[in-house]
């Protein structure tokens, strides 16, 4: 036996006997085929697993993870090597004893279970108890019915190619403050979770802190490459934690956490144009943290950049006149507008505010296919990948494309890729006039650079700019949700389509006076009704 000891039998849905659990409810005939030579050869099935097939499946894997036979176990699914890997660091890596695995009520061929353990480490122990799932799967190779291996499975916070691991904790605890400080917690504020991970990988070694022993989630390469930061799952031993003070609001992060817990799959971040500094991050369904490690379309609300663009270049101006018809061809792709609508002799401010995608795709061949990405990276600091704001995080993407992923990318679809934390930079910039790099921990307690971008826009682009954002507010697509914000406020509204999904994303981006924010709300529709609700209340509540 290489793992834990047996803590009991493991226990799968009530009423099945041994003779169902390992393979006697399972069709045994597999059939056979006759080979061009005349030969009989199996027939490999095809089929989705049997319920029987499932319980019999999870029964093998877990009993023999439970008993500490890792080859048995990683033989049940449909990665041995890779579960073999995982499997025995649960042991000697994580120092996982006294193992007890119970299987509940399959829902289809999703089985969950719940696990119990010790984790011991140089004399020290502390009960580990969680739940997680598995799903069986029909194997293309030889038709078994295997654990469809993923890390997820051992548990929930791994990701392929992490591990997990226990020992004394290379990087010490901190003890993170908000911009008053108060101690920021998990428990307080759920949408931190990441973030707090990611400021103790930052600033642990920093802080003047000193390490405990933990159990943890070791990040691989993958996870890594999402930003994703390790995360402790249990503390043996407490260490002593460093003090890092952060720029969030306590009201602002409040307020935000109850915001986005009105939608699901919404985030939203606020920002302070005049210096950058993050007030509020926050994140339906906690995990991974959209608002500043999302890669999504913004749709619409990349108009704001375009048409920083497209009034340096002379391709428009707020009060002149601009084309909006129904439908543009360029790149051999017919873009329509929201239900076919145009505006026949109206301004460019109109389009604007209205939301036209014709009136800025009317515009791709005058365009280089570089413009967009240049006016993104020289004067709003997107795209550089450069950002420094004290957690990992995504400054968003804007690619060189041609033809029709050119012209998309006029209006946010495309290869562009964006978040909520680059969007409120967005108006943040257009609020300020110039690009402050946000930031959650201000530099000067690392000595770090910020990111800058090379110039600024023009008085003349700069006052047109604003003069959409403030006509978008008062009387546009963002008017309802923006209501009695002004006069010194602007505003922007966005919907992105994505493929194999009945209601497009709603993006929504604003300031007023000294604060920005942007949202999102995945599949939520329209972005005037879902996201923009949710920033417009944490704009109300003023700096």
């Amino acid at each position: 036996m290489t793992g834990g000891v047996i803590a009991g039998a493991v226990v799968v849905g009530a009423g099945l006997g041994v003779w169902a659990l390992y393979g006697g409810g399972a069709a045994a005939d597999e059939g056979s085929a006759a080979a061009a030579n005349g030969k009989q050869v199996p027939r490999v099935r095809a089929d989705a697993p049997s319920a029987a097939e499932a319980k019999s499946a999870a029964a093998r894997f877990l009993t023999d993870w439970q008993q500490g036979e890792v080859a048995g176990a990683a033989a049940a699914t449909d990665d041995p090597a890779a579960a073999t890997v995982l499997l025995t660091g649960w042991t000697k890596d994580a120092h996982v004893t006294g193992v007890s695995l119970t299987a509940g009520k399959a829902h289809g061929a999703k089985v969950p279970f719940s696990v119990r353990g010790t984790v011991k480490y140089k004399g020290v122990g502390k009960p580990l108890s969680y739940s997680s799932a598995l799903t069986v799967v029909r194997n293309p190779k030889n038709g078994k019915a295997q654990v469809d291996w993923h890390a997820s499975v051992v548990h929930p916070d791994l990701q392929d190619g992490d591990r997990l691991v226990t020992g004394e904790s290379g990087t010490p605890p901190v003890k993170a403050l908000d911009a008053k400080g108060g101690e920021l917690t998990a428990a307080r504020y759920p949408s931190l979770e990441p973030v707090l991970d990611g400021l103790r990988e930052k600033y642990g070694k920093k802080a003047g802190g000193k390490a405990g022993v933990e159990l943890q989630v070791v990040r691989g390469k993958a996870s890594k490459a999402k930003k994703a930061s390790d995360k402790t799952l249990l503390e043996l031993s407490k260490g002593t934690p460093g003090t890092v003070r952060t720029t969030l609001s306590p009201t602002l992060q409040a307020a935000a956490e109850q915001q986005v817990a009105k939608k699901a799959r919404s985030s939203v971040v606020v920002l302070r144009p005049s210096t950058g500094e993050i007030l509020a991050v926050a994140n339906a369904g906690h995990g991974f943290n959209t608002a500043f490690n999302g890669s999504l379309a913004p749709g619409s609300t990349m108009k704001v950049v375009t048409s920083s663009l497209l009034i340096e270049k002379d391709l428009a101006s707020a009060d002149k006149k601009h084309p909006c018809p129904k439908t543009f061809t360029y790149g051999g792709w017919k873009f329509h507008n929201d239900d076919d609508f145009e505006i026949t002799g109206g301004t460019f401010k109109a389009s604007f505010a209205r939301s036209c995608n014709t009136a800025f795709i009317s515009q791709a061949p005058e365009l280089d296919d570089d413009s967009l990405t240049k006016q993104a990276q020289q004067v709003f600091g997107l795209s550089l990948n450069n950002w420094a704001i004290g957690v990992p995080s995504f400054d968003g993407s804007v690619p060189v494309q041609s033809a029709a992923q050119k012209a998309a990318s006029l209006i946010g679809q495309g290869g562009v890729r964006m978040n909520p934390l680059n969007m409120a930079s967005v108006a943040a910039t257009v609020k300020a006039g110039t690009f402050h790099q946000p930031y959650l921990v201000a530099p000067s307690v690392d000595d770090r650079k910020l990111a800058t971008a090379s110039r600024t826009m023009s008085a003349s682009t700069l006052g047109q700019l604003r003069e959409l954002m403030n006509y978008t507010a008062a009387a546009g697509t963002a008017a309802e949700a923006m209501s009695g914000l002004g006069p010194d406020y602007g505003a922007k509204t966005g919907s992105a389509e994505v493929d194999n999904q009945d209601k497009p994303n709603g993006w929504f981006t604003a300031y007023r006076g000294d604060l920005a924010a942007a949202g999102v709300v995945q599949a939520g529709g329209h972005g005037g009704d879902t996201a923009g609700p949710i920033v417009a209340s944490l704009l109300r509540m003023g700096g």
